[in-house]
């Protein structure tokens, strides 16, 4: 965990009554969008502790540090090892996942990321045996999550489950090797997941910024970030977050406020070939589109996500994170080396099409 969160009133209560039953040892050194040395530390905290269990409780980046030492604790090694696919050999400490905002689905995914300061980018461990042994989703948790955090975690809950409903379809996937895919591609189920998770955030993700207190709009907001977890965890996302792996290392942006910035421009680029799903998500976000083109409801979808951006306060340009122009096609080159990212979009980019995006989001 983390000190801000390990000082709130269910946590400490949790972790007294623990401490009655078990040995337990707090570690909480996590930060926002940690670093592989971070995670290494916890690491070491775990080893040494010979632990038999390991309980992530916080926002993405706790459960993400959690996920890395449940690995290391049972398969030795260090985290650098298990960069990438499929390279963890088998089960890990069992590990139990409580999320204390609504938005990164950390809780229920088979991913953890982390950021890699020396190289300015964000990397990625992908895993079936990364998902929680138990995740606990309680709203309760959320509760005093500040209004920005409740704002960038439930847009990043967004991003997740429209890239999961807009990425290729399973049957698309099938010249790509089973052994070398992180992902299986959008396919119905996850698209039901997606589409609740869409309808739910388009709902209560104002009333939850705007009213700290609102349970309704919390358990909602709660309910989406893991529907929206189960989604992109089987189905992909796509280029929006293989673009702010390396804007969010180079700013320390959020990464919901990345990904939430870059959306807009990333559903642009894809709206030629999801017409249709687009004007799915219009309707899910509440547009009234009676009388409308399809291209024009697809269109909507894009204007209800700025304008759902806008009402909770996500920087809507690069430069507003503090991104050089400069730095611009650096970032381009490392997104496009993202390849299993790349290749879930459903329209594959060229090195160009980046940078044209990475240009009209500046």
């Amino acid at each position: 965990t983390d000190q801000t969160v390990a000082a709130v009133e269910p946590v400490t209560e949790l972790v007294e009554a623990l401490q009655q039953q078990f040995d337990l040892v707090v570690f909480d050194g996590c930060i926002a969008e940690p670093s592989i040395q971070i995670a290494e530390t916890a690491c070491e905290v775990g080893r040494n502790a010979r632990v038999d269990a390991v309980i992530g409780i916080g926002g993405g980046s706790n459960l993400d540090v959690a996920k890395i030492a449940a690995i290391v604790t049972r398969h030795a090694g260090v985290p650098r090892d298990y960069f990438g696919f499929d390279r963890v050999p088998g089960p890990v400490t069992p590990l139990f996942a409580m999320p204390t905002t609504a938005g990164t689905g950390s809780e229920v995914s088979s991913s953890a990321v982390l950021t890699d300061a020396e190289n300015q980018v964000k990397v990625s461990t992908l895993s079936a045996w990364l998902r929680p042994t138990v995740a606990l989703v309680d709203p309760r948790l959320t509760d005093s999550c500040p209004p920005k955090v409740t704002a960038a975690s439930g847009i990043d809950a967004l991003v997740h489950a429209i890239e999961a409903y807009t990425n290729r379809d399973f049957s698309e996937m099938v010249g790509v090797d089973p052994q070398a895919r992180a992902y299986e591609g959008s396919y119905p189920l996850t698209r039901l997941l997606a589409a609740e998770a869409i309808r739910l955030v388009g709902r209560a993700l104002v009333p939850a910024f705007r009213e700290p207190d609102n349970a309704a709009a919390r358990d909602e907001m709660a309910l989406a970030a893991t529907l929206a977890g189960m989604a992109f965890s089987n189905s992909g996302v796509g280029i929006v977050h293989a673009l702010e792996y390396p804007i969010g290392a180079l700013t320390h942006c959020g990464h919901g406020e990345g990904n939430g910035l870059l959306l807009p421009h990333v559903m642009r680029y894809n709206l030629p070939v999801r017409v249709l799903e687009f004007g799915d998500i219009a309707r899910w976000l509440g547009v009234h589109v009676v009388g409308m083109s399809q291209r024009q409801t697809a269109e909507r979808a894009i204007l209800a996500v700025e304008e759902l951006l806008e009402a909770v306060g996500i920087p809507r340009a690069l430069r507003q994170l503090g991104l050089s122009r400069e730095a611009l096609s650096g970032v381009a080159a490392k997104a496009f080396e993202i390849k299993r990212l790349m290749d879930m979009n459903p329209q594959p980019p060229t090195a160009k099409d980046l940078n044209q995006i990475l240009e009209a989001a500046y």
